[in-house]
């Protein structure tokens, strides 16, 4: 036993490798700590490779060497936290068993990261290496998919139980509930007969002709706005439930495997609703409903307010940290820590999406936008996570300029400032704040984009009120 010993201290310090102490939540609820009491701030990036194609073909394509190298950068960018995602192709890529070569790639993952220092954030099975044939169904209403999720987490949470590397788990990367398909109606029948007990009491409460409804097959409402329609707001709450339900079972899954693990899962910026091209944007997972389940939260964001922000004026830059500021503070109004797991914008070139549209943007004007998006949401968030690592010129979107480093490696503006803000914050205990303007009305914008408009306006007043 003593050899043994000898022999796995040897080995372990041959390689360089310090065990990570585990992350937990601080007390009082606000931000994370190590099992030892200091403070931890996520600084990190969501990790990809150039030359891999678009969507990134992580697993498929996976380097050790490469990886090995790409994380002695992020060491030197003060990256702390680095999110991966998992894909169905090479995880799951059938239902109930688990690929032993993609996990085997994932424990050198693991292994990478710990030699640098660095902690991993896995994302659940998503589809940026196919999508295998079992899993086309609904993932959020569908038995069979929910079952092998449930699965799915129990199995590979029994492997890597304990494993202090990981910080936590995503479950998914911007998850949405869909609008109608046919695993959503049977459960929307269901949602509806538990509410009301007949046809009368449906008809009434939605104040609409009987002759327009079966109670037996309660009709799904377009998704157009109706200010006020109780019909329509029935559903989004019913989409609502069904988000939740899929959280929950996940999240029951793995807490029953390893209670300790952390979990939570990044929403897209739809998820709160200030602002939605059209209501079936919403994607349904409302914080307040899903903090009982989580851990902490986390919400990804990009500056849309008004279209395609291309830094086109001051204004326009204010009105987009208003538009962060108010997202990031309805998540964290559910009083679970918060992560912005998700951010950045591009700089260092010209896009080729869109026809070549957009703008040309410096690397100073991207460090710019980006180190004021963290200074926006500092104290309402307490951990940030770039968009990428390098550029990424293969993609089909804003991914081609929004690295900390070019495709070839070089070191952006943005890498930079973004290193400097990690020592800043990275080892600090980020004091909460709460930001008192415009109240949102939720339930109005889930029948209204309208209400979302009125809201993003008044928030800016009292924003820019706020910084002269």
């Amino acid at each position: 036993m003593w050899f043994s010993w000898v022999l796995l201290c040897v080995s372990a310090a041959e390689a360089g490798t310090k065990p990570l102490p585990g992350i937990v939540l601080a007390p009082g609820g606000h931000g994370f700590q190590t099992e030892a009491g200091r403070p931890f701030v996520p600084f990190g990036v969501t990790y990809y490779r150039p030359g891999t194609g678009w969507a990134p073909q992580v697993w498929k394509q996976f380097d050790p060497a490469a990886t090995q190298r790409d994380f002695k950068l992020m060491k030197e960018a003060g990256v702390n936290c680095v999110r991966v995602f998992l894909t169905f192709s090479s995880f799951l890529p059938e239902p109930g068993k688990l690929s032993e070569e993609g996990l085997g790639k994932f424990d050198k993952f693991l292994e990478l990261a710990e030699r640098e220092g660095i902690y991993v954030h896995p994302t659940g099975p998503d589809l940026w290496e196919g999508t295998p044939a079992w899993a086309t169904a609904d993932r959020y209403a569908d038995e069979t998919m929910l079952r092998a999720l449930e699965n799915y987490w129990k199995e590979f949470i029994t492997r890597y139980r304990g494993r202090k590397v990981i910080f936590a788990i995503d479950l998914l990367n911007e998850p949405a509930v869909a609008w109608d398909n046919a695993a959503m109606k049977a459960k929307w029948r269901t949602w509806v007969h538990s509410r009301y007990p007949n046809s009368e009491a449906m008809v009434q409460a939605w104040g609409e002709p009987a002759s327009k409804f079966a109670y037996d097959d309660p009709p799904v409402p377009p998704p157009q706005n109706a200010p006020g329609s109780k019909w329509l707001l029935d559903y989004q709450h019913f989409r609502e439930d069904l988000a939740q339900e899929w959280v929950h079972r996940q999240v029951t899954a793995i807490k029953s495997v390893d209670p300790k693990r952390l979990v939570t899962t990044g929403l897209v910026q739809w998820s709160v609703p200030s602002l939605l091209p059209a209501l079936s944007h919403y994607a349904a997972f409302r914080p307040s409903k899903l903090a009982p389940l989580l851990d902490f939260l986390e919400v990804h964001f990009y500056p849309l307010e008004h279209g395609f922000y291309s830094y086109a004026s001051r204004e326009e830059e204010a009105q987009n940290l208003a538009y962060l500021e108010g997202v990031v503070r309805e998540v964290a109004a559910a009083g679970k820590p918060v992560v912005l797991a998700e951010f950045g914008w591009y700089g260092g070139g010209h896009l080729t999406i869109d026809q070549g549209r957009h703008p040309p943007a410096t690397e100073q004007q991207q460090a710019v936008w980006d180190k004021k998006a963290v200074e926006v949401s500092l104290g309402l968030a307490t951990g940030w996570l770039n968009w990428g690592l390098y550029d990424q010129p293969e993609a089909n979107d804003i991914s081609q300029l929004t690295g900390l480093l070019t495709a070839q490696g070089k070191v952006k503006a943005w890498g930079d400032e973004f290193r400097r803000l990690s020592r800043a914050y990275g080892a600090k205990r980020i004091t909460p704040r709460t930001v008192t303007r415009a109240a949102l009305d939720w339930d109005a914008c889930l029948t209204d984009t309208a209400a979302g408009d009125r809201f993003r306006e008044a928030y800016y007043r009292s924003f820019a009120a706020a910084k002269r």
